[in-house]
């Protein structure tokens, strides 16, 4: 499977190449291109990729200023001109650093690095027990064990957990895709985490005292999940 991958960089000749090196590449597939990093995070605000080719410098908000406000970040290969921000960009643990102009050689070195990152990742069999979200400039850890269901409030979404709860910017979509097999979107507006459910009644369960809807679209799903006599 091709890896999904954006580009973001404001220098257009630097832009067009590195789109003819992506879409030259078998392991890739080049989603589209941003010319700043506002645009991007936007777009990355309710969809999700496995790789950004993330300029240093751009007006505006910076390659930096993009992984600052990232909630979940994929793989990053960081471009500039100058090598003075390669100790910088290793703080945020990216991928690979290059340095522009980007030659063949080395735009395969870099993706072989990331694909065998990721191959590394895909090959851990055990299902992740918990998710890192991020409050208030630094990523908390919230183990699936203590979540007891997840709220939509507009751009925003509430995790509830069995000691408080956490207002983060990213999509129910997007969190339904990263929370494990024991939660389940059972409205458009709820995901919950199964084996917290107290009671279920006609279109509405409950957990922590918490009534919550079930719609008629998802009721039958959450039926045959639930181990019933």
């Amino acid at each position: 499977m091709k890896l999904k991958c954006i580009i973001v960089e404001d220098e257009i000749m630097a832009r067009k190449s590195l789109q003819r090196l992506c879409e030259q590449h078998d392991s890739l597939r080049l989603i589209t291109a941003f010319e700043n990093a506002e645009d991007a995070l936007a777009f990355l605000a309710t969809e999700e990729v496995d790789l950004i080719w993330l300029d240093v410098e751009m007006p505006g908000l910076s390659g930096f200023g993009l992984l600052e406000n990232l909630t979940s970040m994929p793989q990053v290969i960081m471009t500039t001109t100058k090598t003075e921000y390669a100790f910088n960009a290793y703080q945020y643990q990216v991928t690979d650093y290059l340095q522009k102009p980007i030659t063949l050689p080395r735009f395969k070195v870099a993706v072989e690095k990331v694909l065998e990152l990721n191959s590394r990742k895909t090959a851990v069999s055990p299902e992740r027990q918990e998710i890192y979200v991020k409050i208030e400039g630094r990523y908390m850890r919230l183990p699936y064990a203590e979540i007891t269901f997840v709220e939509n409030v507009g751009d925003y979404v509430k995790i509830f957990t069995t000691k408080n709860s956490y207002v983060v910017h990213t999509t129910m979509k997007y969190l339904e895709e990263k929370l494990g097999s024991q939660f389940l979107r059972v409205h458009r507006s709820f995901i919950v985490h199964l084996d917290k459910i107290v009671d279920i009644e006609e279109n509405n369960l409950v957990i922590s005292n918490k009534v919550i809807p079930i719609s008629r679209a998802n009721k039958s799903e959450l039926m045959t999940r639930l181990n019933l006599l």
